[in-house]
């Protein structure tokens, strides 16, 4: 049995309480992570591989254990080319050059504006050029998100660059249905829409938003962030992103007080949610993902270079948000939206995923298992959490269940406390011990060396001090 390593937050099968996944960060800070994570992890499982999950850690002390247990690393990644991953990356850098084993690099990307301007990515290009460096020693090449990309690390001098886009788009292998349910949204439509932080509060997308929730009263936001998550479930605003009340996960928005907000930490849930759903719209490429694989007809509003490059390499029906007027009506989007490029073309772009998982030596269960089967089957056996909703109910059970959390986490921490409190204890008497043997030892060497010193000089000072007494000739014995 191969065993694959996948870089991911948890196990798709994993089934992990609200409460423990934000206290986890199980979703790397955004859920849309373990939607190509979770999609991985369905492609490389075959009757002769079994995938387990690292849960995000990159210990450059664990290769020597990851060579003796695993046969490849595969890392699926986002855009893991900007500032503020560059510390990750390192770190990964630093783990995958100690690995003897064949490290398998899935869709990574640069992020910029959507001028594809890489000027902001200069000082780190040391950083870059060491992590796909350390790749290539261990792969035939590396597979990159989209055009933007695979430009910036041409210029780099880096030839073994594939475009495969996200391995998320193929969760369903080479099958792609998309398909509007109505001729055109109307006001009892029910629509979903998403977005960043920065998309919301310097991009505009909030006046958008906002006449949406105007004029459509089934409208839903969907959030991804951690951020997003812990306004929900905590109201817990206690972040630089918490505290902008444009975004409808804050608890003094309007869409927030009525409950139309969700954040999901499964993707099940998610498609699950969304195939009840006429269309989604947004800056979020991963929430917009989510609705096609459902089936429901999205539009990506596209705000930065990772949600344009993979627009335009699945031919995601989008427009930059820039561009877009922030009087505009999701019905318009609607309307302009085709989906016969982004599924008439999926056959190929799978084919070339494909061809790329073989090059790096890398089954899949497409064409070497099952269609993924077995794992959607027991996918369909488990009961995951469902969307987190925003806490405005004063419901009995509801706080109960909160409580109780918090009051484990306590005696947890107490628990824990308690037990640092005797091992520092310990670690403090260990040290005044070795202090009091370290200064007795001083002490008995200084009076050894004063012995020694007195043997050999003690003598013949007091022979040569006595009365009468006078030294004997040097080289004579005495008389």
């Amino acid at each position: 049995m191969r065993r694959i390593l996948l870089r991911s937050g948890k196990s798709p099968f994993d089934v992990v309480p609200v409460e423990d996944a934000l206290h986890r960060d199980v979703i790397a800070t955004n859920s849309g992570n373990l939607i190509f994570s979770d999609a991985a992890h369905k492609i490389l499982t075959t009757p002769d591989t079994e995938v387990v999950s690292n849960g995000m850690r990159a210990d450059p002390a664990a290769a020597g254990r990851i060579n003796e247990e695993y046969d490849v690393f595969v890392v699926p990644l986002a855009n893991a080319f900007r500032p503020s991953f560059e510390a990750a990356l390192q770190r990964l850098t630093r783990l995958i050059s100690k690995l003897r084993i064949p490290v398998v690099v899935l869709g990574v990307g640069a992020q910029s504006g959507v001028n594809y301007d890489a000027a902001r990515l200069k000082a780190m290009e040391p950083t870059v050029r060491a992590f796909c460096s350390a790749v290539l020693d261990h792969s035939a090449s590396i597979g990159v998100r989209g055009e933007f990309t695979e430009q910036y690390l041409n210029e780099m001098g880096f030839r073994d660059v594939e475009v495969i886009g996200c391995p998320s788009m193929f969760l369903h292998g080479d099958k792609l249905t998309v398909e509007k349910k109505a001729s055109a949204l109307t006001p009892d439509s029910r629509i979903a829409v998403n977005g960043s932080h920065t998309a919301m509060r310097s991009g505009g997308l909030h006046r958008i938003v906002g006449l949406a929730h105007e004029r459509y009263p089934h409208l839903r936001y969907i959030g991804q962030n951690l951020t997003d998550a812990k306004q929900l479930h905590w109201r817990d605003v206690n972040s630089p992103a918490g505290r902008i009340k444009l975004m409808p996960t804050h608890p003094e928005h309007p869409m927030y007080r009525e409950d139309k907000v969700r954040v999901y930490i499964d993707p099940q849930t998610w498609f699950d949610d969304l195939r009840d759903f006429d269309y989604s719209f947004g800056s979020r490429i991963h929430g917009n993902i989510a609705a096609l694989l459902a089936g429901t007809p999205a539009t990506v509003l596209a705000f930065d270079s990772r949600t344009l490059e993979l627009c335009r390499y699945f031919e995601i029906p989008h427009q930059q948000l820039d561009q877009t007027a922030p009087d505009t009506d999701p019905a318009e989007l609607y309307e302009k939206a085709d989906f016969g490029p982004l599924t008439r073309n999926h056959r190929e772009r799978f084919d070339r995923f494909t061809a790329f998982l073989d090059k790096n030596g890398l089954q899949n269960t497409f064409t070497h298992g099952d269609g993924g089967a077995a794992f959607d089957e027991k996918l369909r056996s488990l009961t995951f959490p469902a969307g987190i909703r925003p806490w405005i109910r004063n419901d009995m059970d509801e706080l109960t269940e909160r409580f109780a959390w918090m009051y484990g986490r306590v005696s947890e921490l107490s628990a824990d406390n308690a037990k640092l409190k005797r091992e520092l204890a310990r670690a403090k008497s260990a040290k005044a011990s070795a202090k009091a043997a370290s200064a007795a030892a001083g002490i008995a060497s200084r009076a050894s060396v004063y012995r020694r010193a007195r043997r050999a000089v003690g003598g013949p000072l007091r022979r040569a001090l006595q009365p009468g007494r006078q030294p004997s000739p040097k080289g004579t014995g005495a008389a």
